[in-house]
């Protein structure tokens, strides 16, 4: 197998000095032998298991003096290349070093059907149109507009009338447990207000009788010494 990038890959002629003389593909992680001599590293590493010599000069190589070329491997990965799927119709081209982030989001990549069942490979792009009209599983919109999501096999008993019926019905009943248990604690309220209320009033006639009773008591300690002092001069004057 080639171990370099496929030529037709990239979107203008690459230079002759990036290309693999073993596989005649774009230098992939090309490594330099000791003779200077640059090659894919798949493709010398099985070369040399079936002779020791450079495909190219033919002297010995020594696998401990292979170097990567990680400056060249960095080139080659700013040239532009063609997406994958640029026979699908997609006309994206990006460097060679982001063309697996391209392809994980290209709309042209034929998908998987996520439902259980379905074994249909569909393009990125339309997947959500094909996974909502899918007949092996999945959540559907409501046909008749209605808004409700249903699993392909609740299409037949489906019925928006009655079930929009149903949930009006189950909101109303909630609705109307609200408001009874609202108005209990209405009631609660108001019967503690009149019970408050009973006895400020209590308070208040308490407080009343208490002022009445100490205007009294203060009243009769002014009278009482006056009348003191008329007696003891009574009885001087006898």
């Amino acid at each position: 197998m080639s171990g370099g990038y496929d030529i037709n890959l990239f979107a203008n002629p690459p230079d002759c000095n990036f290309l693999c003389s073993v596989c005649h593909g774009v230098l992939k992680r090309p490594v330099r032998l000791s003779c200077s001599h640059i090659f894919c590293k798949k493709c010398i590493l099985h070369w040399l298991t079936r002779q020791n010599t450079c495909p190219c000069c033919r002297k010995e190589v020594k696998r401990r003096k292979m170097v990567h070329v990680n400056k060249l491997r960095k080139t080659i990965g700013h040239l532009h290349v063609k997406c994958k799927n640029a026979v699908a119709g997609c006309l994206v081209t990006c460097p060679l070093a982001y063309r697996k982030e391209h392809q994980d989001s290209c709309p042209f990549e034929l998908t998987d059907c996520p439902n259980e069942g379905c074994t249909a490979q569909v393009l990125r792009g339309v997947l959500a149109e094909h996974c909502q009209y899918c007949q092996q599983g999945g959540q559907h919109c409501c046909p008749s507009g209605r808004g409700a999501t249903l699993a392909a096999s609740e299409h037949a008993q489906h019925n928006c009338y009655h079930e929009l019926c149903d949930a009006w019905g189950q909101c109303h009943e909630r609705n109307r447990t609200l408001l009874l248990s609202l108005l209990g604690h209405v009631r609660r309220v108001h019967r503690t207000t009149n019970f408050i209320r009973r006895q400020l009033a209590q308070l208040g006639n308490f407080l009343e009788d208490d002022a009445l009773l100490l205007s009294a008591h203060t009243q009769e300690a002014e009278v009482t010494p006056e009348s003191e002092v008329w007696e003891a001069q009574g009885q001087r004057v006898l």
